[in-house]
């Protein structure tokens, strides 16, 4: 009994860890909910007390909290939010689906180190969590916790892999390759060319997440119980939202249907799904950065990418494409997230949304994976990466489907032939091309020059 202490809720008492910071309500979730080894992270915790902080603040400008007791919780918070007790928040992602086990792991951990500042019990519920609910708690928290993880995370590795992309697409602008469509030799076209279309992926992708913040920026905070703002002051979510968005530097909003963001969480599963589109790109980037590099000697080998650690254990020598391959494995974590979020997301029954905490999690996991493979992707492969250019002329060289430029000029048919017979023969295009027509030699070289033919046009 000297390792634990004797606390109580409503449905009694409990014996909770001497040296934990939180209460009863904690203790029965982590006596209830063994589900995992997962629990929401921490930047997720920090939005709860942005919101418990905001909260306090404004339960004081409203007169409904004494100005000794609003300064101890918002210390608290402030303690939290420097990154203290850290290891006061244990309770499973796998738990109530409204989140509420979180949100009183929370306030009794502010309620507990409010009490030491104000020298006077400060309850959990009537007063750390005045004016709220878990109900409108927990959905605000996923919108304010991903919309930071975007603006703080996401949106700047973005920037930066779409920099690095341009740079190199610069860089490479005039080196001229041979272009593949279903894995086959296909018209030429540069390597800054190829890499532009890479960045266009990456901006489009960046604009679509834009598009969808100022939605997270709308908040259920008001709504308390089931959507009616029951026991909040008129006032409160209003004031509530100016208050957290001086705090976070972002334009927190009230929802204009608290119902809506209380029941659903279809903005969640927006940004889900183009956090999956993001997947989607990055992995078809990766992929083509394997291909690319693939061999050294019986692959593409058109690039070399940086060589950052033995490929194998028994393979002396051997070096993997290991960053576009962690890039896909997270891309594919990623899509699997997608398909949670949107089974939770249909969870919504009646009032109340009940798969939030597994939303939440897999959100913030979905934004964290993307924002570190596209930062990895950017610095250890797209800026790193050499063209082996001997490798790439020479396959530009025996590409017979740059017949294709003289489809104009002997028509379809007759160049189909030339290039089966440089296929069959092993001969460059060029050679066959003058023995079976009529153009000179000089003719040929203006017609299948391949850096003329990445211009495009007749």
């Amino acid at each position: 009994m000297n390792e634990f202490r004797i606390e109580h809720d409503s449905m009694g008492e409990v014996q909770v860890p001497k040296n934990a910071l939180y209460g009863a309500q904690t203790q029965r979730a982590l006596n209830n909910f063994a589900i995992s080894s997962l629990t929401l992270p921490p930047r997720f915790i920090q939005a709860v007390v942005q919101i418990k902080k905001a909260a306090a603040i404004t339960n004081q400008q409203l007169g409904l909290l004494d100005s000794d007791l609003a300064w101890a919780i918002v210390s608290a918070c402030d303690s939290i939010l420097a990154g203290h007790y850290t290891n006061q928040f244990p309770v499973d992602v796998f738990q109530t689906g409204s989140g509420t086990s979180t949100n009183m792991n929370v306030n009794e951990v502010i309620a507990h180190i409010a009490s030491d500042l104000a020298g006077q019990p400060v309850h959990a519920n009537d007063l750390v969590n005045m004016s709220q609910s878990s109900n409108d708690t927990i959905p605000s928290a996923i919108h304010v916790s991903a919309a930071l993880a975007l603006k703080q995370q996401l949106f700047p590795a973005l920037e930066e892999l779409h920099t690095s992309m341009l740079g190199k697409a610069e860089a490479l602008a005039d080196v001229v390759k041979t272009g593949r469509t279903h894995l086959m030799d296909a018209m030429p076209l540069t390597f800054g060319q190829e890499i532009n279309g890479w960045a266009s992926q990456i901006e489009s992708n960046y604009v679509r997440l834009q598009m969808l913040l100022p939605q997270l920026l709308r908040l259920a905070q008001g709504g308390t119980a089931v959507g009616t703002g029951i026991n909040a002051h008129p006032e409160f979510a209003e004031t509530f939202a100016n208050h957290l968005g001086e705090a976070t530097g972002l334009a927190f909003t009230t929802a204009d249907n608290f119902f809506a963001h209380m029941s659903s969480q279809d903005t969640a599963v927006a940004i889900s799904g183009q956090l999956k589109t993001l997947a989607t790109s990055l992995m078809k980037i990766a992929n083509d950065l394997r291909w690319m590099n693939s061999g050294p000697l019986a692959g593409l080998a058109e690039i070399s990418l940086q060589p950052l650690q033995p490929g194998s254990s028994i393979m002396p020598g051997k070096v993997n494409p290991v960053i576009p391959e962690a890039v896909c494995m997270a891309c594919a974590q990623v899509m699997g997230n997608d398909v949670s979020i949107g089974i939770a997301g249909q969870s919504g029954n009646f009032q109340l949304n009940v798969m939030l905490p597994l939303i939440a999690y897999n959100l913030l996991q979905s934004i964290e994976l993307l924002s570190n493979a596209s930062n990895e992707l950017a610095d250890k492969t797209i800026a790193t990466f050499s063209v082996n250019t001997p490798n790439v002329q020479r396959s530009l060289a025996q590409n017979p489907i740059l017949v294709t430029a003289l489809n104009p000029i002997i028509g379809y048919e007759k160049a189909a032939v030339i290039a089966k017979k440089a296929y069959k023969e092993g001969r460059a295009i060029i050679d066959i091309a003058q023995e079976e027509t009529d153009l000179t030699r000089e003719e040929l070289e203006a017609l299948l020059n391949p850096e003329k033919l990445t211009r495009g046009g007749l």
